[in-house]
């Protein structure tokens, strides 16, 4: 357990956490990310990346589950926590390239999707899986990055704009590394 409690008299009782995340740094592969660019700029494009920004499968949902996961995990898994860290400012770090190419290709940086039909969605806690388990969190993370990984593949097979997908490509490379992270501390258990 990672946590101390410290007792000089009854009116000073305090808990405090010993974990530290001072050097948490993003999960990511070791590899560049093209510049973020596009040819033209194309509504319907700025349309499909907005769903992985802000839709129920996306960056903003991945960010919010694993900062969830890693507050309730923390105290009892120091090292998982971190990692689940990690991979929280991972997905901070595609949601913000997103955002530059939704913004690129003319479109609007806000929580609302436009999906086909003319619907929209708007992102709230619903999107989240938050069991109580540690495996299960981990199986919940585990699922929505391979939920992630199949609908960048369908948005690079929609989009016909190389430099939007070379981006989307590198994406999924770092979200493939999370899958092994999880199955890695899902092993540990």
């Amino acid at each position: 357990m990672q946590i101390k409690v410290y007792v000089m008299d009854e009116s000073m009782k305090k808990i405090v956490s010993n974990c530290d995340f001072s050097g948490a740094k993003p999960a990511i592969m070791e590899l560049p990310y093209p510049p973020v660019q596009v040819h033209e700029k194309n509504q319907a494009y700025a349309d499909l990346i907005s769903i992985s920004y802000c839709g129920m499968v996306s960056e903003m949902s991945a960010i919010m589950q694993y900062i969830n996961n890693e507050n309730r995990m923390f105290c009892e898994r120091c090292p998982m926590g971190k990692t689940i860290l990690g991979m929280a400012m991972a997905e901070m770090m595609h949601m913000q390239k997103l955002g530059e190419l939704i913004s690129l290709l003319g479109g609007n940086i806000c929580y609302v999707t436009k999906q086909s039909g003319g619907r929209q969605w708007m992102w709230t806690p619903q999107c989240l899986t938050l069991p109580e388990k540690i495996g299960e969190m981990l199986q919940a993370d585990l699922e929505s990055e391979q939920a992630a990984i199949n609908q960048y593949n369908m948005h690079i097979r929609m989009i016909q704009d190389n430099y939007v997908t070379a981006l989307l490509k590198r994406i999924i490379q770092d979200e493939q590394y999370h899958i092994m992270l999880l199955r890695s501390m899902m092993d540990m258990l």
